[in-house]
């Protein structure tokens, strides 16, 4: 989508915007459906979660699909409609953007720093972590109008960092 229609479809879109727990939540409706939540850091106006829901094909609203942020923990015991819980020790990739720069998280890694490598594939346009073992692989980031050259990424590995 284009700079200036994304932009008419934000001022086109129907907004409620509240404050509460520290954060300022702001929804968007759209004409065509579509719903976009957005809560910011009430103090520092960083982006904290971007999240999206369309109608599905009858008409019934689907599951919301977390695009910048960490998923809300579920409550103990509370499995969700599915029945089915994913363990807590898989890692969870996590999208947070700054002012500054774009940063993908993983957290929950299962190997040392030293089994990780961090890559950039110029002709995918696409950032690759994969380990040494040959075990675990996950392309992070696809983005057409961004080139990334190795200088360009940063990387850390910090043990036990809070959530």
């Amino acid at each position: 989508m284009a700079v200036t229609g994304w932009l008419e479809s934000l001022r086109t879109a129907q907004k409620t915007a509240l404050l509460q727990d520290g954060r300022r939540k702001v929804h968007y409706l759209f004409p065509d459906g579509k719903e976009m939540a957005e809560e910011y850091d009430e103090k520092t106006s960083e982006l904290l979660v971007r999240k999206w829901r369309v109608k599905s094909a009858l008409g019934a609203m689907g599951q919301w699909q977390l695009e910048v942020g960490e998923p809300a923990p579920l409550g103990a015991g509370n499995l969700g409609p599915e029945l089915i819980k994913e363990s807590n020790a898989n890692p969870i990739f996590m999208r947070k953007d700054t002012k500054k720069s774009f940063q993908w998280r993983i957290r929950n890694l299962p190997y040392p720093k030293d089994v990780y490598g961090v890559c950039v594939d110029q002709k995918e346009r696409c950032i690759i972590v994969k380990t040494t073992n040959k075990k675990l692989l996950w392309t992070l980031w696809q983005c057409a109008g961004v080139h990334g050259t190795p200088s360009e990424i940063d990387t850390s590995y910090l043990w036990m960092t809070p959530c």
